[in-house]
Order: C-alpha cells, then structure tokens, then sequence
C-alpha cells in the first residue's frame, strides 16, 4: 500500500505530469514520468472504464499500486509517475510491461 504522502491526488497534478513527462508506451499500459525536486516519490493511477467494469477496474488498480510500490523505491531519483491502464491491462502481464515501462522512462529523465 502506499502511504498518502506517495499518492498523487490532485487532477491539476495528474494533468502536470501527463503534459511534462517522459512518457513509455506498453500495450497494456503508459506510464508518464517526472522528475521531483526531493523526495519521497508518488504514483497515481487512471484505469477507464475501457478497461472493465468495476470488479476489473478496481482489481487493475490494486495490481499496479502492488507493483509500483517496489519501482518507486529502487528508482535511482525521486520522480512523480502516473500510470494508465489501457483496454485489455486485465488480460495482461502488467509486472513485467510496468517494470519495463518505468525503466525507459527513467533513462530518457536521466538523459535530460
């Protein structure tokens, strides 16, 4: 679970990171990244009604918030990331396509 102070909530916050971000496509997901000036990192999650109904909706979003938790502590510098859960995520491997995803959204952040 992540701690309040690791979520981002604010739609003014979620919109900020979709425009600025480095952003990595996977066919399950995209991920937005953006670099924070300290510490501790955040995620936020959008999963449409695209994906499923509620039960999968809500089962998507626990999945990746599980999955995230890990990326963003061993992420090599503080970052906000936003996480979109494309149609079909619920018949995909979301571990290995995030994990993905958040390594080449870092390394294009590193590069800048």
């Amino acid at each position: 679970m992540l701690p309040k102070a690791e979520r981002v909530r604010a739609s003014g916050d979620f919109r900020d990171i979709m425009r600025t971000g480095a952003k990595a496509v996977r066919p399950g997901l995209v991920v937005h990244l953006r670099r924070r000036g300290a510490p501790p990192s955040r995620a936020g999650f959008v999963v449409s009604k695209a994906v499923g109904n509620a039960v999968t909706r809500n089962l998507v979003k626990r999945r990746l918030r599980h999955l995230s938790v890990g990326l963003l502590r061993e992420s090599p510098f503080p970052v906000d990331m936003v996480v979109r859960a494309r149609p079909g995520a619920s018949a995909v491997e979301l571990g290995p396509q995030l994990r993905s995803a958040f390594q080449a959204g870092c390394a294009r952040l590193g590069d800048s």
